[in-house]
């Protein structure tokens, strides 16, 4: 078992992250598995060295560690660079010039009809699918194209395992779910790939069997076995489990300073009492 805790250094770990974090410890330590770090980092703007610094010290606060050297994203260009050539040798991609205010302004033309929604959001109405990649200009984004995904499958079921509780079970991806998921963009403008495209590879690169995270990430589940077979890459199984909310039942998010671990530690919390607070046995 080989399973990753893969947080972006675009702010400081909360509670959240250290349920992921540790879930993901406890099981590859009961399976006698290894624990892997990955830095998402690919989101360049965003990214600061002090949170990557941050990532370190309280991961290691909670006692985990992890063999390095650390796989960080923005080193990995060329390999998603490679993938995304693939799939375009494969005839499965279209450059893409929308803006996101083009993307509201024709989901919002009567003609559209109301607007369905998929993992990323609004579906894409495939304003840009007609261009051919010889057409890509600077700036453009890269989608995938269902419809010609879908007869690259040619009917064919994908599937996948799910072991989280709310989910478990081997899942089917059909034709319907697929076309669900809308014409996905496997390269941002800004960043030259996607948190689609970079997770499936590095995931296969680092050999990883289990991949754990929360369950909002579940629906990104069929985009990510979908990559996984075009790419002829494994797949792993998926662990999505619950997600630590707030006292109004809201998520944690990296701006909510108070129940960052750098601020518990700094109370005088110890790493027990984060565990028992999050409901984790002791470690």
């Amino acid at each position: 078992m080989i399973i990753r805790f893969a947080p972006s250094p675009t702010g400081l770990l909360h509670l959240g992250h250290a349920y992921s974090a540790l879930v993901a410890w406890d099981m590859a330590r009961a399976e006698g598995g290894r624990f892997l770090l990955r830095i998402e980092d690919i989101d360049r703007p965003r990214c600061r060295a002090e949170y990557e610094a941050a990532i370190y010290e309280d991961l290691r606060w909670l006692g985990l560690d992890w063999p390095a050297p650390v796989w960080r994203q923005s080193a990995r260009m060329a390999a998603y660079e490679a993938a995304l050539a693939r799939l375009a040798q494969m005839g499965l991609t279209y450059p893409c010039s929308c803006s996101r205010s083009d993307i509201r302004a024709a989901l919002s033309a009567p003609q559209e009809g109301a607007a369905r929604g998929g993992p990323d959001g609004p579906l894409y109405p495939g304003t840009c699918r007609g261009r051919s990649m010889a057409e890509r200009r600077p700036g453009d984004a890269i989608r995938l194209d269902m419809r010609a995904v879908a007869r690259h499958l040619g009917g064919r079921v994908l599937a996948f395992t799910e072991t989280g509780a709310r989910h478990a079970g081997r899942h089917r991806i059909g034709a319907a779910d697929l076309a669900g998921l809308g014409d996905i963009v496997l390269a941002r403008r800004d960043i030259g790939t996607s948190y689609h495209l970079a997770v499936v590879v590095d995931d296969a690169a680092q050999g990883i069997t289990h991949v754990v995270r929360g369950r909002d990430l579940f629906a990104a589940t069929p985009i990510h076995v979908l990559l996984q077979h075009l790419l002829g890459l494994p797949t792993p199984i998926y662990h999505h489990h619950r997600l630590i909310r707030d006292e109004n039942g809201k998520r944690l998010a990296k701006r909510d300073g108070a129940r960052a671990l750098a601020t518990l530690r700094a109370q005088g919390v110890s790493p027990a009492q984060i565990r028992r607070r999050l409901g984790l046995p002791a470690g």
